[in-house]
C-alpha cells in the first residue's frame, strides 16, 4: 500500500505547540478516551444483569443474546459516526469533535443509568436501551477515529508508536475501570441488589466523570498538522485554478486501497481483542460455571498486565517498524487461540493465565495501531479514512464477537468461533504484504 509521501528523521523546528503543551494535550485526550471506553465497556461487564431487567425473561438465553445483539448494534453505528465525525474533524478540527463525542457518550450513559426496566414499561425499555447504545455507538465511531488522528498528529515522528500506544491504553484503561467497578459492586452488594439497582452505578458515575474530562479537553491544543494543512488549503484556494485531471482520481484510488487494507489488517486484531476483553468473562461465568466476582477480577488483572505492556510494544514498533508487530500478532494468535480457550475452566487462575497471554499478544499490534492508521492517510482525509476503515472493521469483526461467541457456544459448537478468529489472523498477516513500512515518517 502506498502511504502518504513523507520524510523520515527527527521533526523540524516548529513554532506551534511546545513539547510540554503536547504532553498536556495527550493527557487530556487520553483521560477523555479512557472515560468513553469505560462507559462503553460497562455495558459488556454488566451484560447478564442488563439482560435480566431490560428483556423478557421467558427465555434467559434469548434475553442474553438480545442484550449482546444491542451491544453489536451499537458497534454497527460506529462506521456512520466515524464517517460523519471524521468529515467534521477534517474540516473543523480534532478538538471540536473530541468534545462533542464526549458529551454524547455521557448522555447515553445517563439514559441507561436512569431508564425504567422491562417490568415497568415492557418492550419500551428494550427500545430505550437500544436507542442509548445507538447514540453511544455513533459518538464512539467519531471519538475513536479522531483520537487516533489526533494522537498520531501531535506525537514526535520518531516516537509516534510509543505516544500512539496511549490510544489503546485508554481502551484497556476504560475496560479495567469498568471491570474493577464491576468486581467491587458484586463484592460489596448482594446479587439481588446488583440485579435491582447496583448495575446502574457505573453508568451514572460515567456521566458525572464526563464533567472532569470535558474540563481537560477544553484546554487541548489543536493539532498543528491539521492547522498547517488548513493553512495550505487556504493558500491554494487563493491561487488561480490549475488543471490537474489525473491526480484526484489517483488520490481516490490510493485512499480506497488504504481503507481496504486497513479493514483487513484490523479484522483479526479487533475480533481477538473483543473476545478476550468483552466476552471471555461472560464465557467463564455462563459456560464454565465460574463465580462472577472471580471472573471479573481475573479479567481486571489480565488487562492491567496488558495495559502496562503497551508503551513497550509501541517503543519496539518505533525501533523495528510497524509490520513486524502485525506479523507477531498474526502468528501467535493463530497458534494460541484454540488452546487458550480450552484452558479456561471454573478455576479463576485458568481465566487469568489464558486472558493475560491472549491480551499480551493482542497488545503488540494494538500499541502501534494509532501510528499505522495515522501514517496511512493524508491529513486532508485522515480522520475520515480512519473513521470508516477502523469503525467498519471493529463493527463487523469486533462488535459481533461477543454475540457470535455466545451463539456458537449455546449451539455447542464454540470451536467454530475459534476457527473464525484464526482465519481473521491470517487476513491480518496477509495485509502486511500491502503495507509499506512508515515508522518515523513526517505526516503530510
Amino acid at each position: 500500500m502506498s502511504a502518504p509521501t513523507g520524510r523520515t528523521g527527527p521533526p523540524p523546528p516548529s513554532s506551534g505547540p511546545t513539547h510540554r503543551s503536547r504532553k498536556k494535550s495527550l493527557l487530556a485526550s487520553t483521560v477523555g478516551n479512557v472515560l468513553e471506553w469505560y462507559e462503553w465497556s460497562a455495558y459488556a461487564v454488566f451484560t447478564p444483569f442488563i439482560a435480566a431487567v431490560m428483556f423478557h425473561q421467558g427465555d434467559p438465553v434469548s434475553a442474553l443474546l438480545s442484550t449482546l445483539a444491542v451491544f453489536a448494534v451499537g458497534f454497527l453505528m460506529r462506521p456512520l459516526g466515524g464517517i460523519v465525525f471524521g468529515r467534521i474533524a477534517d474540516r473543523r478540527g480534532r478538538k471540536f469533535v473530541l468534545i462533542t463525542t464526549l458529551l454524547m457518550m455521557a448522555a447515553g450513559s445517563m439514559v441507561i443509568g436512569v431508564m425504567p426496566t422491562y417490568e415497568t414499561i415492557g418492550a419500551w425499555a428494550s427500545l430505550i436501551l437500544l436507542s442509548a447504545r445507538v447514540l453511544q455507538g455513533f459518538a464512539h465511531g467519531g471519538e475513536s477515529a479522531t483520537a487516533y488522528s489526533y494522537v498520531g498528529e501531535i506525537a514526535p515522528p520518531h516516537r509516534r508508536g510509543m505516544w500512539g500506544s496511549v490510544a489503546f491504553i485508554a481502551i484497556y484503561g476504560g475496560s479495567v475501570l469498568a471491570y474493577s467497578l464491576g468486581g467491587a459492586i458484586t463484592t460489596v452488594l448482594s446479587e439481588s441488589a446488583v440485579a435491582e439497582w447496583g448495575w446502574r452505578i457505573p453508568f451514572l458515575l460515567g456521566a458525572l466523570l464526563a464533567v472532569v474530562a470535558l474540563y481537560l479537553r477544553r484546554g487541548m491544543d489543536e493539532s498543528d498538522v491539521f492547522e498547517a494543512d488548513q493553512a495550505r488549503e487556504g493558500r491554494e484556494e487563493q491561487q488561480p485554478e490549475k488543471s490537474e485531471p489525473a491526480e484526484p482520481a489517483a488520490g481516490r484510488r490510493e485512499i480506497t486501497k488504504a481503507v481496504l487494507v486497513m479493514i483487513a489488517m484490523i479484522s483479526g486484531i479487533t475480533a481477538a481483542h473483543y473476545t478476550w476483553t468483552s466476552y471471555v468473562a461472560t464465557y467463564a461465568i455462563t459456560q464454565q460455571g465460574m463465580d462472577p466476582d472471580t471472573a471479573y477480577w481475573m479479567s481486571v488483572i489480565a488487562q492491567v498486565i496488558a495495559l502496562v505492556s503497551l508503551p513497550f510494544w509501541g517503543l519496539l514498533s518505533d525501533r523495528i517498524g510497524r509490520r513486524p508487530m502485525l506479523l507477531i500478532f498474526a502468528v501467535l494468535m493463530f497458534t494460541l487461540q484454540y488452546p487458550l480457550t480450552q484452558m479456561i475452566s471454573s478455576s479463576g487462575w485458568t481465566l487469568l493465565l489464558a486472558t493475560t497471554v491472549a491480551l499480551l499478544v493482542v497488545s503488540a499490534p494494538a500499541a502501534a495501531l494509532s501510528a499505522i492508521l495515522s501514517e496511512s492517510f493524508p491529513t486532508r482525509v485522515r480522520t475520515q479514512g480512519i473513521g470508516f476503515a477502523y469503525s467498519l472493521s471493529v463493527a463487523v469483526f469486533g462488535g459481533s464477537a461477543p454475540y457470535l461467541n455466545q451463539l456458537f457456544n449455546g449451539l455447542g459448537i464454540g470451536w467454530v468461533f475459534g476457527a473464525y478468529i484464526m482465519v481473521l489472523c491470517v487476513l491480518t498477516g496477509i495485509s502486511c504484504l500491502f503495507i509499506r513500512e512508515t515508522r518515523g515518517m513526517q505526516l503530510t
